[in-house]
Order: structure tokens, then C-alpha cells, then sequence
């Protein structure tokens, strides 16, 4: 028997199977193990989401011409092209113009490159441009679909070889490079989200309270609203909040480094928070792949991570963070409306590595 992970749209709305929705209630915690009942029964055990499985019998299901269009040399300068705002095309396949099987195949390979976490706050993400065309009404078809998300292949995905992967779409740029089945880049890792919580409600499919990112956000929240005034003078950034993260669409992260409280200057609590925060991340990789985050990490030393805060420090009222180790950057930004006009209730978040993005060093 195959578990089916095909999109389709009832009334408008992306659809995906019961087996893959999270609730806002589920979204507060971090899941960092699979669960064993999303991949098809034929690859469960040792080849569970193993992505070079799942890159071949996307490959499979193509024709010559959709191969043409959706796989490209390893080294193509399209690689590092990345954004998350609406756009007319992308490189790649589109889900829109794959017929079931392929689209059942593409979902698969997602979910090959992330855990579960990262799958279900990717399809949620996804679903949003049905609420999203909804409220925009007419005229809002092309530019908000939820099955608008294009998929690209980089090199070959054999064995012993370096490929590559990029699912995306508006809201949603996920960027990896595999060794064969390991994954060894992850990023620019970007999620949004517009709304970013349902102020009322608007279909059984999206209910008021429903909500993308939480711990994103929340934790963040008590995290800076801990601080006491030294620490708050040294986290709070001088000058206006940004309006939008650094370096977006830039194929490399930005390397300087902001001013920030450390966070051997904080107490043990909110240094739990910080980790917390952090791992809200983390957790939307492979397991392997956030261990080598984490690993990293406390390798140059947990203690050295900067916590910058720009804005306010309740919802509803534009605020950014930054979090940067000698390692990593994160950026989130919730300053803009949302599609109903509600005031800072539209995020932004971005997982980048100092180190280089889609697996190549720095400049």
C-alpha cells in the first residue's frame, strides 16, 4: 500500500492528506524525529526518506522535455538564485503543471531534504496562498497559488556524488546540496508568512488562531522581555527597525556583525531560551543535519552567539531579531500588514551559514 502525499485544490484550497497537516496547537513544539507513517511502506525501514530514492523516482516520472526544465548542471549560476516574493516563473517545475504522480514524487523528495517539522510548516506555508487569493479576490489567481512552488534538480543524483535541490515558491526558499543521500548544506533556509496568525475565521481549513512560525516569534518574545536594562542596552539595536531582512535574494550571507547581547552575559534561563529559539530552526532539518548545526555551534562556542532586538516587544507592533554565532545567522522580521490589513502580522524568518550558503565557502 503507498500513503498518497499529492496536492489538490477543493474550493481553492490547497489540500493536503490528514497525515501531513499540523494544527497551531501541534506548531508550539519542536519536533525533531519523523514520524515513521509519512513515507510510502515500500521505503520505510533503512531507505526512509533517503533523498537520492526519492530524487530518482521524481526524475522518473518526467518527460525528456520536463527533465529539461527541471534539471540543470550542478554548477548552473541558477543555483544560487534564490527568493522568497511572488514571481511570475522561477527556474524549475512548477507543481502546477505536474500531473498527480509527480506531484505525489515532488512532495516525497521535500520530505526527503527536511523533517517533519519542516514539512508540515512548509505545506501549511503553501496552503496560505489559497487564504491569500481569498482575501485579495479577484484578479489574485496567478499570483497566489498555492501550487505556484517549483522544484529544480542540480547535477546528478547518484551516489558518491554532489547534488543539489531547490523546492520554491512565495514565502517558502529551501536550498540544498547532498553528498549522495547525506545532506551537507541547508540553506538559505526562508520560511514567511502572510498571515502570520488568523485574526478571525475564514473556512473550515483556516480557523481563527491559526498560526505559522509561533515559536518563531514566541519564543523570542519571552526571550527579550526577560532582559533587565543593562542586558536590554546592550540586545536593542540603535537607528530605526528594518524593514525587511539583510542580504535577501544575495547569494551569500551577510558578514557583518551587528551589535548584540552575548549570551554568556545571560542568565541560565534565558540562555534555555536562546536554545530553544535556535532549535525552533533546527528542527525543520534533517535530524542529521541539525546534530551538525548544533555540533558546529557549541564548537565555536555557544557563548559567543549575539541577540539583537529592534522594535517592539509585544505583537501587533513592528519588531526584528537577529541571532548570529561564528557559525550561523538568523534574521526575523514581522513589520509589515497582512493581506487583511492587520499591523506586524506578516513574517519573515532566514536560516543562513556564515561559513557559505548552498555549500560554497564565503567571500
Amino acid at each position: 500500500m503507498t500513503i498518497r502525499t499529492t496536492l489538490f485544490i477543493v474550493g481553492g484550497v490547497l489540500l493536503v492528506p490528514s497525515l501531513y497537516l499540523v494544527s497551531a496547537a501541534q506548531q508550539t513544539s519542536v519536533q525533531q524525529e519523523p514520524s515513521p507513517s509519512v513515507a510510502p511502506a515500500e521505503t520505510r525501514g533503512r531507505q526512509q526518506y533517503q533523498p537520492l530514492r526519492a530524487a530518482r523516482q521524481f526524475v522518473a516520472t518526467l518527460s525528456p522535455a520536463e527533465r529539461q526544465q527541471a534539471m540543470m548542471e550542478f554548477d548552473d549560476q541558477r543555483r544560487v538564485g534564490w527568493h522568497f516574493i511572488p514571481m511570475d516563473t522561477r527556474k524549475g517545475l512548477p507543481l502546477m503543471e505536474m500531473n498527480e504522480q509527480q506531484k505525489d514524487a515532488a512532495l516525497q523528495l521535500l520530505r526527503s531534504a527536511v523533517s517533519k517539522a519542516g514539512f508540515d510548516t512548509s505545506t501549511t506555508i503553501m496552503r496560505l496562498e489559497s487564504l491569500l487569493r481569498q482575501l485579495e479576490g479577484p484578479g489574485s489567481e496567478a499570483r497566489r497559488n498555492p501550487e505556484k512552488y517549483y522544484v529544480t534538480l542540480f547535477g546528478q543524483p547518484k551516489q558518491g556524488q554532489r547534488w543539489g535541490l531547490s523546492f520554491e515558491g512565495h514565502h517558502l526558499s529551501l536550498n540544498f546540496v547532498f553528498e549522495g543521500n547525506r545532506v551537507t548544506s541547508t540553506t538559505p533556509q526562508f520560511f514567511g508568512a502572510n498571515p502570520a496568525v488568523l485574526k478571525e475565521n475564514y473556512s473550515a481549513e483556516f480557523k481563527k488562531g491559526m498560526r505559522v512560525l509561533r515559536a518563531e516569534e514566541q519564543l523570542a518574545f519571552q526571550l527579550v522581555k526577560s532582559l533587565d536594562e543593562a542586558q536590554r542596552q546592550r540586545a536593542f539595536l540603535p537607528g530605526e527597525t528594518p524593514a525587511e531582512i539583510r542580504a535577501a535574494g544575495e547569494a551569500q550571507p551577510p558578514q557583518e556583525k551587528l551589535p548584540g547581547l552575548a549570551a554568556k552575559e545571560m542568565t541560565e534561563s534565558q540562555q534555555e531560551l536562546l536554545r530553544k529559539l535556535l532549535q525552533a530552526y533546527t528542527a525543520k532539518m534533517k535530524p542529521g543535519m541539525a546534530k551538525a548545526q548544533w555540533a558546529a555551534i557549541e564548537e565555536a562556542g555557544f557563548d559567543n552567539i549575539l541577540f539583537s532586538w529592534s522594535g517592539a516587544t509585544k505583537p501587533g507592533v513592528g519588531h526584528y531579531y537577529v541571532l548570529q554565532g561564528p557559525t550561523f545567522l538568523v534574521e526575523f522580521i514581522n513589520v509589515q500588514p497582512d493581506a487583511a490589513g492587520n499591523p506586524a502580522n506578516h513574517i519573515h524568518c532566514v536560516w543562513r551559514d556564515l561559513r557559505g550558503d548552498f555549500g560554497l565557502p564565503a567571500k
